[in-house]
């Protein structure tokens, strides 16, 4: 197995050093080729990659992108391929993109992202079909509001059938849970939850089924994975929802944990995630990790190299912890590459030291391998269940 030490110990050197492709991305993210792969992380494909160590103990690997990446940087683009077994477009299945107007449904980025994945035999997630944070302005009209719950099971049931038989999984609601909101139950007071009361989650799931009856249908959050007690009281709530859909009946086949998680904190990963993982599978439900990436925004260091170490340790910490529960079938990260994290024009963006930005993720801005990558890898490798 190729490593960290071995490929320092060879003296790759990247070949190329050309510009993004188009100006797209600006100068601070690197000189990555838009068509040629630094040698470093060719030597990472095939039996050396994520995908591969990930399926060696029972795990998909995967990541979140943006299918115009996809279309217009090729070394990207074989970097996904080299690298996943699952891919989920980060924006492109939500409402506001699939629905510019009250009649129209527009497919073309996402079915582009299908086709890609069916081409070189990479699995596909849905994210997502209610999520607070993508609802288009035109439902929100005095025109429209009074038919919020028809075009809410219109639209399940249309982007289902689309691609019914096609897609693994689909995150069905994301972040229904918001404690501070005081609804019973530590609902979060949404568009949906206003218009359509608490069974909106109920009355998604199972439209969701009925024009699907394949994909494995999940519930994605937010928030759980440290042993603190604003966490605590997240898992606590959302146990309490997934047992409630549980004895009515919903049909629900896994609970998605988006595992945005933390470097230079005062909390841990331990007891509290993993008996709230354990909560889960005793549901007969699979776990997937949907949305991992490490904030860095609290380390209080400019050193690259440093931060990559600290970086490199939160995965390994974390993933420890998450995968010894053999009810964990997915782990995908927030995009591969520190190039397109969100993290960099994110709802953190006002708190950003001088030290950004962000190298959250398993690829640097030019395509390269971090310790990041090895703790991953390594942390597939240590996996006993």
């Amino acid at each position: 197995m190729l490593t960290r030490r071995d490929l320092l110990a060879g003296g790759l050197k990247s070949a190329v050093a050309f510009g993004a492709a188009g100006g797209a991305v600006p100068a601070i993210f690197g000189q990555a080729s838009p068509d040629v792969l630094p040698p470093e992380t060719e030597a990472l494909k095939g039996k050396h990659s994520l995908k591969a160590h990930a399926h060696a103990h029972g795990l998909m690997y995967g990541s979140a992108v943006r299918v115009k990446d996809l279309l217009t940087l090729p070394a990207f683009a074989r970097l996904i391929r080299e690298q996943c077994g699952i891919v989920v477009p980060a924006s492109e299945l939500k409402w506001v993109a699939l629905r510019p107007s009250r009649d129209r449904f527009d497919f073309t980025l996402a079915d582009d992202l299908l086709a890609f994945a069916k081409r070189n035999h990479i699995k596909m997630r849905g994210h997502t079909l209610c999520w607070h944070n993508s609802v288009p302005d035109w439902i929100t009209t005095a025109q429209n509001r009074p038919d919020t719950r028809q075009l809410f099971v219109d639209h399940i049931t249309t982007v289902c059938r689309h691609y019914a038989g096609h897609l693994q999984s689909w995150d069905v609601v994301n972040e229904a849970i918001l404690p501070k909101d005081g609804q019973p139950g530590g609902l979060r007071k949404s568009f949906w939850f206003d218009q359509m009361g608490p069974d909106y989650i109920d009355l998604a799931f199972r439209t969701a089924r009925a024009a699907d009856p394949h994909a494995l249908l999940t519930y994605n959050d937010y928030g759980v994975e440290f042993d603190d007690e604003e966490d605590a009281e997240r898992r606590k709530l959302v146990l309490e929802l997934l047992r409630g859909m549980k004895q009515r009946n919903v049909p629900l086949d896994a609970v998605g944990i988006q595992s945005h998680v933390k470097a230079g904190q005062p909390y841990t990963f331990g007891k509290g995630l993993a008996d709230y993982l354990e909560s889960i599978r005793q549901m007969g439900l699979q776990i997937y990790l949907t949305e991992l990436d490490v904030n860095e925004d609290d380390l209080p260091y400019d050193n690259v190299e440093r931060r990559d170490k600290e970086i490199a340790k939160i995965y390994r910490d974390y993933l420890q912890v998450a995968l010894a529960n053999p009810a964990v079938k997915e782990l995908l990260t927030w995009n591969i590459s520190d190039r397109f994290t969100w993290l960099n024009d994110g709802p953190t963006h006002h708190k950003k030291q001088p030290n950004r930005p962000q190298r959250s993720l398993p690829f640097d801005s030019d395509f390269k391998p971090k310790d990041a990558f090895f703790a991953i890898r390594d942390t597939f490798d240590d996996r006993r269940v």
